[in-house]
């Protein structure tokens, strides 16, 4: 049997990952059932993700701070219980902010929508201050450098001359790969490897969908067509939530920008880039037959698109959107199950064990 290359991608959506980490959960509970217990960094080869898709590869690939050796920075159930439960401390104002966020800037229009040191602090708390050299297993994040102003892709991977890639801490990387400009402020990381400081935002705002970018990083890496599954996971879409032409042809450029109306133009920027990825992969991997492509999307009610919305009821309603996806594609998630289940029992056990790269 071949050998075979999974690889893991997640899109951008904010507090819409719920989506995609329900669907790795029922996958994980397939592979349990079939007498396979392993961390999903031992399930899949290459990880990739934007923004909230980030985080979760992240959370997954990443060696726990004080951890056993091997042992991710979260499990499913752990990234399932932030989306549920802490991402509401994430995305809320306190009073006093909102006070006075009303009073000097009452239409929300000249600033970050949340405070992001919460959130830095929780990424420093779940990451520490190990680098991205030190990944469980391969892994791509997506940001942009809005100063040299170039795409970003923070990766443990090879370069295309076969060089190393450039090294973050992970704590860092995440947080940049989240700033989806205009909801948090721009994210100040540290380039290890070439000893200064770049400003990042969300890899969103030119790749939500991350997929191509990591067949293109397999690539690098010296992986067959013939050997690699890919694996792309939605965070959802909403096709019944418009825009009216008579609404939009008024709102000249701070309409478009309005936090209130969920930031229409990062929306459609978003949606729209998803939706030509996953058409561009298709079309690709029906030319590349040896690579095999799965996408699974969720459809969302018009009220779920926000990817702020952690409000109770908007975590039932992506739920719900995550069991039909499971319940309609329960073929494909039992083939995938056996496939990696065979995959994981070939696989080599002499691999070296990793090398944790902790700031100096």
């Amino acid at each position: 049997m071949t050998k075979k290359r999974f690889i893991l991608s997640i899109d951008g959506g904010g507090v819409r990952g719920l989506i995609p980490l329900r669907i790795l959960e029922a996958l994980e509970s397939r592979l349990i059932h079939r007498g396979v217990d392993a961390p999903m960094h031992r399930i899949f080869d290459l990880m990739a993700g934007t923004s909230t898709g980030g985080l979760i590869a992240a959370g997954l690939c990443a060696p726990r701070p004080g951890g056993s050796s091997g042992e991710a920075a979260a499990t499913i159930s752990e990234l399932r219980a932030f989306y549920e439960r802490e991402a509401r401390n994430i995305f809320s104002h306190s009073l006093s902010a909102r006070i006075g966020r009303t009073l000097t800037n009452p239409l929300g229009l000249f600033d970050e929508t949340y405070d992001a040191r919460p959130l830095e602090k929780l990424l420093k708390e779940r990451f520490g201050w190990t680098s991205m050299a030190s990944g469980l297993s391969k892994l791509v994040l997506t940001a942009y450098d809005i100063e040299q102003r170039r795409a970003v892709f923070m990766t443990n991977g090879l370069e295309g001359n076969g060089s190393r890639p450039d090294d973050y801490y992970f704590w860092q990387a995440v947080r940049a790969t989240t700033a989806a400009p205009s909801y948090f402020e721009p994210a100040r990381v540290e380039n290890l490897s070439r000893k200064r400081e770049e400003a990042l935002v969300d890899g969103g705002v030119f790749m939500n969908d991350p997929a191509i970018a990591a067949y293109l990083e397999a690539g690098k890496l010296g992986w067959g067509e013939d050997e690699i599954v890919i694996l792309s996971l939605g965070t959802g879409q909403a096709p019944g939530r418009a825009f009216p032409y008579k609404e939009a042809a008024g709102w000249g450029a701070l309409g478009w920008m309005q936090p209130s109306k969920d930031v229409p133009i990062l929306s459609i920027f978003s949606d729209g880039q998803s939706q030509t990825a996953s058409y561009q992969a298709r079309h690709l991997f029906d030319e590349l037959p040896g690579v095999t492509f799965h996408r699974l999307q969720a459809e969302l009610p018009p009220e779920a698109e926000a990817i702020d919305n952690a409000r109770p009821g908007n975590i039932i309603a992506l739920n719900g959107a995550a069991d039909r996806v499971i319940r309609d594609n329960t073929t494909l998630l039992d083939a995938l199950a056996d496939m990696l289940k065979a995959n994981v029992e070939t696989r080599e056990t002499d691999a070296p064990e990793p090398n944790l790269v902790h700031a100096a």
